[in-house]
This record gives C-alpha cells, structure tokens and sequence, in this order.
C-alpha cells in the first residue's frame, strides 16, 4: 500500500540500528506505538517474545489486526476469498453512492464496477460475522484483504485527500480480491486503537519504537476513505473530497502541541530502548528532540538518506529534491 511516511524501504536499516542497540530479541517486547500499515512491526514478529502494535486510525487497526494480532493457521481463508471475488456487485452501496461518479456525488475516487464490488464485499463480511460463521480472526484478515486490494484501483495519487478527474490506468482494472498474507508463530500479539499518549500509560516492555506523523498532515484526512471502507458506518460526506464531519486530529501535525506532547509520551514511557523515527522536515527539529530525549538518558542519533515519498509521480509534479533523510534518535532511558 502506497503510504506517506511509509517504512517500506527503511524498515531493515531500521532493524539493523536496533538491534546494534538492543541486542538480542527473543527475550524483549516489541512495540510499534504510531504502526500505520505496521511495516515496521511486521518485521519483528517472528524475532521477539511479543510485538504490541498501535494506531488511532481504524484502517490501521484492521491492518494491524491482521499482520500482527493474526498469528495461527487460519482455516479455509483461501475459500471465502474466492466467494468475496466472485460476489454479485451491489447499486445501493454507500461506497458507490458517495465516491463514485455513476452514484451521483461527482466524486470519483473508484470506478462504478469497483466502488459496487467494495460494497457487496464489505456487506457481506459482516454478515458472516453478525451470524458467527466466521471468528474475529477470519473478520480482519478478509478487512485486511478488501482495504489492500480496493487501495490498489483508488483512482487516486496515492492519498485520499483528493480523487483524480479521470480514470488512471490502474484505476480502470477491476479490483481482485487478494489475501493478505500474514506471519504464523507460536507468541500472543497485542493490537489496540488508541492515542498512544494514553496508551504509553498502561503498557511497558522493552523496545519502543516511535514513527508519528512529522509535518501537519493528518492521516484521517488523507487516507479517510480507508476508515470509511473498514468501518462502513452511514454519515454525510462533506465538500468536494467526502470527509467525514468529524475526523482524528492529532497534536503531533500541530507546531504549538508537538513538543509538549512528545515529551509527554518519553516521560511516560516504560520502555528500556526508545527509537524515533523521524525526517528532516518535521515539525520537530533535531535540536528539538534531543533536548527533550537527553533528558531521560542515554541520547545517541543514526541517519540514513533515502528517497522521499512522492504522492504524484508524473512528470510535471517531480519534487526539485527527491531525496531526504531519515533520523532515528536513540533513547536509553
């Protein structure tokens, strides 16, 4: 999934600066605190005792519920993806009534035959969880598969702040149902769908890995039509873009807040090793940060240069700098 701010490309590097730092894994838990699609998390599944994974935004909870809360066999999975892919599409839908032309909202953020198809998938997933034909584990991997799989044909620039005024190529395909694979082991995982400056209160562990958002924008304005896909709770899109009224607004987007929030979240965290991701573009400078991590301990910096995330990637729209850098602050508190 195309994603601002997304660990894809950095995520082993990443690793590889915790480890150095931590030392050995089995023993220590992990937690992913601002998890996003849970790239990073992703990574240490399989190495460490336990992984705790968090997010506000109820796309990345589904997401994250499936990559790290899924962790045994999953029966027959293979069997309703096939009867989702095959679904009769449905008109009434919510999707295609308010995010795509043919509904009549002049919003087109899906083809009509893919803004139908993600309506009767999602439907029906509900339906075999309200009758208990299927468990929550079941429920969130076929979310997991229908958000993934739906983001592939948004006939949007990666994000969902705005729609494209026609068609692109891979919007125009019909969406196909693919399962979102996840990693077996043996250990109990934990995902919740909290403010991680509440959360940090009620949980401690080992490594505490830190990636909030840098600059001022919000994920639940920019990827809102994930949250309306998982969630699929009826409301009245507002504007050209279809937001909901009311959407998570986080202090870490906010200059006046995010310093004072920040220590807030070091202050109160129970964790040996604190690692923070963070660009060079933030709102946080590196001066910043480290005034207030130096305050509870051990400070220490690594720095990686990588190429920046561009949400349209056309020609006409290339970014003058199209490299950036990465910081993770180390923290041994």
């Amino acid at each position: 999934m195309n994603y601002i701010g997304s660990k894809l490309k950095l995520s082993s590097w990443i690793k590889e600066q915790i480890c150095n730092v931590a030392g050995s894994l089995g023993d220590k838990t992990f937690c992913d605190i601002f998890a996003g699609t849970g790239i990073v998390a992703r990574s240490f599944k399989k190495d460490v005792k336990q992984v705790v994974a968090n997010d506000l935004e109820h796309y990345s909870f589904v997401l994250n519920r499936n990559y790290i809360g899924n962790h045994k066999k999953i029966k027959n999975k293979e069997d309703y993806i096939k009867k989702l892919d095959n679904i009769k599409p449905v008109e009434n839908g919510f999707i295609y009534q308010n995010y795509c032309l043919g509904g009549g909202s002049g919003r087109q953020y899906f083809s009509d035959t893919n803004g139908k198809k993600i309506d009767a998938i999602r439907v029906q997933i509900e339906k075999w969880l309200n009758s208990k034909e299927i468990d929550d584990d079941m429920y969130y991997f076929l979310l997991a598969s229908l958000l993934e799989s739906a983001d592939k044909v948004a006939n949007t620039a990666s994000v969902y702040g705005a729609f494209l005024k026609h068609l692109k190529k891979s919007a125009k395909k019909e969406l196909v149902l693919q399962p979102a694979f996840y990693e077996e082991n043996d250990n109990d995982h934990f995902v919740f769908q909290k403010d991680a400056n509440s959360l940090i209160r009620e949980i401690k562990g080992d490594i505490l890995y830190l990636d909030p958002p840098y600059n001022h924008r919000q994920y639940s304005a920019n990827y809102h039509l994930l949250n309306t896909i998982s969630l699929y709770k009826r409301f009245t899109p507002q504007g050209k873009t279809g937001l909901p009224k009311e959407y998570n607004r986080s202090n870490y987007c906010k200059r006046k807040e995010v310093k004072k929030t920040f220590e807030d979240l070091i202050k109160n965290a129970d964790f040996k090793y604190i690692f923070l991701s963070y660009n060079n573009e933030g709102l946080m400078s590196k001066t910043d940060i480290k005034e207030i991590m130096q305050k509870y301990g051990e400070y220490d910096l690594a720095l990686k240069e990588y190429q920046r995330f561009k949400a349209n990637k056309t020609k006409k729209n290339t970014l003058k700098h199209d490299k950036t850098f990465e910081y993770l602050h180390i923290l041994k508190k």
